[in-house]
């Protein structure tokens, strides 16, 4: 339909919208004409309204069960919207209830899990598919016959500010703080921080504000680490991996940018994620994976880099 309002719907985390890009481009160029709007939180708002294939971004705060205002306010928004179709790309139980938010003779067409939705997607085996095959077949069944792989060739920075010299690599040592156990042991990325200088590569310290000092205990004891910690946005991230002569680190969002950006790529995983589910994607990435990453060793990660 020409000129149509669409709502995409996708929260986060980090990865999970970054491998989104694909489907995100495919839903445009479906509905050219189209006024697409990303609902989305925000964290990642202010980063998706440079994206082209979207003309408009909400941020959705998620209100708890007991906002009742905020939850009435979030209801008007979408009943006011006018969308002739929704595309859930987060298909959780908050995200599928917005479906109960539209009056019944007012529902859009809308592609997700709702088993009374337009164009629900019941493939039995989608809890077993990779997010990205997962994703292209929901949207095949809304009639988006192909989806192309995640791109983030939109997203520009300056990062001259960093003075950062050729070769470096990106190194991330942490994430999420709920689970440690996807962490790899903070005294093997020294070692492997300090091979990489030994072979004249900066190795390049990237993550957040909760890794800060895990951040700069590794700086301190490894002169040569560059330790840009907390000092990146996600558009910096993207620009600075795309010159990377290798991104490695933990199963986190940061890993998700860097893949996609086109940084070669190591993620490390251990028996709390599967790569088969949920690895990041890219033109050059690898994978390894111990149930416990501290029986994952350098000499076995460092191998593996040396492949890249």
């Amino acid at each position: 339909m020409a000129d149509e309002k669409v709502l995409v719907i996708r929260h986060g985390a980090l990865g999970d919208l970054v491998q989104s890009t694909g489907p995100f481009k495919a839903i445009r160029e479906h509905h050219p004409r189209a006024e697409i709007t990303l609902l989305t939180t925000p964290p990642f708002a202010i980063f998706m309204r440079s994206c082209p294939w979207f003309d408009s971004v909400w941020q959705d705060h998620r209100p708890s069960w007991h906002q009742l205002a905020d939850w009435l306010h979030l209801r008007r928004r979408l009943r006011n919207g006018g969308f002739a179709r929704v595309y859930d790309l987060q298909t959780s139980s908050r995200s599928s209830l917005y479906w109960h938010a539209f009056a019944a003779r007012q529902r859009p067409e809308w592609s997700g899990i709702v088993p009374r939705a337009s164009h629900p997607h019941g493939n039995p085996d989608r809890d077993d598919m990779h997010t990205l095959a997962r994703q292209a077949d929901q949207l095949a069944v809304a009639g988006i016959a192909a989806t192309p792989p995640p791109d983030l060739s939109w997203v520009t920075s300056d990062v001259d500010r960093f003075e950062l010299q050729l070769p470096y690599a990106l190194v991330v040592p942490g994430g999420s703080a709920h689970r440690p156990a996807k962490r790899w042991p903070a005294d093997y990325y020294l070692d492997l921080c300090q091979r990489l200088l030994g072979r004249g590569i900066q190795p390049v310290l990237i993550g957040g504000r909760d890794e800060e000092y895990l951040a700069k205990v590794l700086a301190e004891q490894c002169p040569g680490v560059r330790n840009l910690t907390d000092q990146t946005s996600i558009e910096d991230l993207a620009v600075l991996a795309r010159n990377a002569r290798l991104a490695i680190g933990n199963d986190t969002g940061p890993m998700h940018v860097a893949a996609v950006a086109g940084a070669p790529s190591l993620v490390l995983f251990s028996n709390q994620s599967d790569p088969d589910l949920c690895a990041p994607q890219g033109a050059n990435v690898r994978t390894l994976r111990e149930g416990d990453l501290a029986a994952l060793s350098v000499d076995r990660v460092w191998a593996e880099v040396e492949t890249l």
